[in-house]
Formats: C-alpha cells, sequence, structure tokens
C-alpha cells in the first residue's frame, strides 16, 4: 500500500483515506453518472423533479408589468411623499436628485386568469393565454440594491461573491438524472446589460464537479468538446484511459477528492460529444415548435432559442436549468426599453409553460422567472408624456412561477399604492430558495455542508417555505 508523508497529509486527505476506499469508490461512481441515489437528499416526496429559471438580469419594473398601481393615476408626476419613503435608502444614481415625481405606467392593464392577478396584457399578450398556470408573487423583496450583490444573493443566497449558487447546491444534494449530459446548465442571451460572470453558476466552496456548464451560442456550445484535427475518437478513447488511470494512481496517494472530479468531468465531456450535438440540433423540431416559441427559437443565442434548450434539457432529465436574460435595467427610455424586452422574452417564456404541459411534464418543472430587484415609481432623469425612467427598487417586486406544485391562476403579496413597500405576504429571497428546495423534495434547513468548520445552506440561517402558493 502507498505510503503519505504525514508532513504532506491534510486533514480533507485523512478523512477520505480513513473513510475507505469503498466510500470512495461509490463516490466515483455517482461523479461518473452510475448512481443518482447516492447523493439523492431528499427529505420527502417531491412535487418537480427539475427547474428551469428564467432569470430577467438587471431589475424589470413591477409597476410596468405586474403590479398595477391604480392610484398612480391621480399623483402622476407629484412628489412621492416622504411617508413613503420611510428614510430608505437610495442608489447614488437618484440619492442627488431634486425631486422625485411619480411616474406611472404607459401600459395597459388587465385582470388575467381566474384568480384576477394584474398583467400587462399590451407587452404580455402570449403570459395572458397562460395565465392560469401562473402564480405572481408581488411581494418579493432583498437586502441588495445595486446589480451585482443583488444578483449574487439570488443566485447564491449571500450578496458576497464565493458561495455556492443555487444550481450546484441541487447538482449536491439530487444528483444527476442523466450520465450523457450535466446535471447544471447556464445559458445567456442578449448582449446589452449588466455582466454576468462564471461564479454565478459556479460551486463555491462545494466540490468543482457541481459547478453549472455553460452552453455557448454557435456550432459549439461547450468549449473544447470537440476533438483537434486529426484526433479519432478511438484516439481520445485511449487518451483518456491512460489520463484516468494515472489520475487514479494519484487519488491513491493523496486522496484529494478534486482528482475523483477530474476523473468524472473527462468522462462526462466524452460522453457529451455525442449528447449535445444531438440536443443542439432543433431540426428534429417539427414546425408547430416554432410557431410556439417563435422564429426567433431557430437562433442559436436568443432567448427563444435557449427556452427551447431548456425545454429539450429538462426532458432529457437535466436538474437545473438556468437562462440569464440582459437588458432590464431602465434608468432612462423604460417604455421603448420594455418593448423590446418583452418582444424578446414573452412569447418563448409563454411556449414553455404550454409545451411542457401538452407533453406532461408542467407537473414535474418547476419554472422561475425574475430579476434581482424592482424599479421605483419615481422618475429617474427627465420625464416626459410618452418616456420616463426608474431606479432600483429592492422593497418590492414581482417573481412568477408555473408548474411543480404551485397554484396556478393567482396573485400573492400586496404592496402599497405607490408599489413601494410590501403591505401583505411579505416574500425574501430565502423563501423563495427555501420554497423551490421544497418543491424538490428538500428541507432547506438539512441540505448542508460543512466548510471551514461551519455548516453552511443555501438559506443561511433564514428562510421560510410559503406555503399558501404551494397546490
Amino acid at each position: 500500500m502507498t505510503t503519505i508523508d504525514p508532513l504532506q497529509q491534510t486533514r480533507r486527505h485523512f478523512f477520505h483515506r480513513t473513510a475507505g476506499h469503498s466510500l470512495g469508490m461509490a463516490s466515483l461512481a455517482t461523479l461518473l453518472g452510475n448512481s443518482t441515489t447516492a447523493a439523492d437528499a431528499r427529505h420527502f416526496a417531491p412535487r418537480a423533479k427539475r427547474i428551469i429559471y428564467l432569470f430577467q438580469s438587471g431589475g424589470p419594473p413591477q409597476i410596468d408589468l405586474f403590479d398595477h398601481k391604480p392610484y398612480l393615476e391621480k399623483v402622476h408626476q407629484q412628489e412621492v411623499p416622504a411617508s413613503v419613503f420611510n428614510g430608505q435608502r437610495l442608489t447614488g444614481m437618484t440619492a442627488g436628485q431634486s425631486s422625485f415625481p411619480v411616474a406611472k405606467s404607459l401600459f395597459q392593464f388587465e385582470r388575467v386568469g381566474d384568480g384576477g392577478a394584474w398583467l400587462n396584457t399590451e407587452l404580455m399578450p402570449h403570459l395572458k393565454e397562460v395565465a392560469n398556470d401562473v402564480c405572481f408573487i408581488n411581494s418579493l423583496h432583498t437586502e441588495a440594491i445595486n446589480h451585482d450583490p443583488a444578483i449574487t444573493f439570488f443566485q447564491t443566497g449571500f450578496q458576497i461573491a464565493g458561495r455556492p449558487s443555487i444550481g450546484a447546491w441541487l447538482s449536491y444534494g439530487l444528483g444527476n438524472e442523466n450520465s450523457n449530459l450535466p446535471t447544471f446548465v447556464a445559458m445567456t442571451s442578449s448582449r446589452g446589460g449588466q455582466p454576468l460572470y462564471d461564479r454565478l453558476w459556479g460551486a463555491g466552496f462545494l466540490p468543482s464537479r457541481h459547478q453549472g456548464v455553460l452552453f455557448r451560442a454557435g456550432s459549439s456550445p461547450v468549449l473544447y468538446l470537440n476533438n483537434p484535427a486529426g484526433v479519432t475518437d478511438r484516439m481520445r478513447r485511449h487518451s483518456l484511459d491512460v489520463i484516468r488511470s494515472l489520475n487514479e494512481q494519484h487519488h491513491a496517494d493523496y486522496q484529494d477528492p478534486e482528482i475523483q472530479t477530474r476523473i468524472a468531468q473527462y468522462e462526462m465531456a466524452y460522453r457529451m460529444q455525442d449528447s449535445v450535438p444531438e440536443l443542439t440540433d432543433v431540426s428534429d423540431e417539427p414546425k408547430s415548435t416554432f410557431d410556439l416559441y417563435g422564429e426567433d427559437a431557430r437562433k442559436p443565442g436568443t432567448y427563444a432559442y435557449n427556452v427551447l434548450m431548456a425545454r429539450r434539457l429538462s426532458e432529457r432529465g437535466v436538474r437545473f436549468v438556468q437562462l440569464f436574460h440582459r437588458g432590464w435595467d431602465a434608468h432612462g427610455g423604460l417604455p421603448n426599453q420594455m418593448r423590446s424586452r418583452c418582444k424578446q422574452t414573452d412569447q418563448a417564456s409563454a411556449a414553455l409553460i404550454k409545451d411542457l404541459k401538452q407533453r406532461g411534464l408542467l407537473d414535474e418543472t418547476l419554472i422561475v422567472w425574475g430579476g434581482e430587484f424592482g424599479r421605483t415609481v419615481y422618475c429617474q432623469g427627465q420625464m416626459s408624456a410618452n418616456n420616463y425612467g426608474r431606479d432600483h427598487h429592492p422593497r418590492c417586486f414581482t417573481v412568477w412561477m408555473a408548474g411543480g406544485g404551485i397554484k396556478g391562476g393567482m396573485s400573492y403579496g400586496q404592496t402599497d399604492d405607490y408599489s413601494y413597500n410590501v403591505v401583505e405576504n411579505p416574500v425574501s429571497v430565502h423563501d423563495l430558495h427555501a420554497t423551490i428546495l421544497h418543491q424538490l423534495g428538500i428541507n432547506h434547513e438539512q441540505l448542508t455542508y460543512k466548510f471551514q468548520g461551519r455548516h453552511y445552506r443555501l438559506t443561511d440561517v433564514h428562510g421560510e417555505v410559503v406555503r399558501d402558493i404551494l397546490a
């Protein structure tokens, strides 16, 4: 048996060696996709098997899309009362304004679905058609007021970078359903807007195998997946076998779990050489698919194409698919910006609900749509009859959910007449995360990972499941 210099043996290596080789081989089997139960941390029967998270980066304006406020017609262009602000902080972009006039929404709203939820049907006519499948949560609130900490908070449960993303937590807790595809896939669309970083779908302090795999637009969705010129599949298989043998020898000496991850990732990449081209080739989709999602669904890199990919990934057993669509940061020129963003997203978002439903997959797939915060009722910058802007607003905003055991045809939570403060049924980011995990059969307080002497979890020390929206 190979020995290790005690001075070179870390605490992590010691415990991995004393755990026994049988445990190490069981873990490796899970990594290689030969077991879906060894990593399964479900605490009760799930309502959903997987998640598609449609993240709208930049902060969609709840006042202009979901949280209709007729009272603003009466106070349009008047100053927002100090009692509404109640001493709350503003961003540096508007803190120096001398005037904070109310800006009503220019768009037409209707009550939709059996529950009579308000919706901007002028910009979201397709979402109107599936309103009975959607739960609009109008009382989300967050602690962060700027983009990077706010997006990081939504992805990791903490405003400071370094913790695992929600998809990584689910990979860690539930394992893989399909050994030929990653457990967690991320995709981005729209080049304009706030920057997005790999850490938003990263593993943080979890083993690196749980990080999301970014699918890119174009002929090579995953980097370095194709064989180099002159390298045959047989040659690649032989090379991987040799590298695996060397890595296994190295692991026997040092018991570093990241070596197991390396082995598993090489094997996953090899299998993905066959599975990814088939996945991303939409030529097998009937014309009715593109009638449903729109013609943009034929164009890699568009939001519609990515939503269609999310459906294809989900039906193949990928646990967590997250789309990031930028361009919602409307500090000025909001009306035209919202027309553009909704034109890009409304049809495909609604199509996903319809498509999953007709395939019998909506009940087991949880869809989440929303951004990192909302927008202010007061105008940022100059306001005219047809134009205005809105600043960041963390105190209240809307996220909608569908499928996966969520009640449809309802709205939840109330804000004040200015859509500035939550007045009924507040929902925090931690509450949203707890609810998502609950629908997957996970008690959010029990999905933990010990790091640097502390047991961490996605919801930190907070979070309550929002049971009123559960079917």
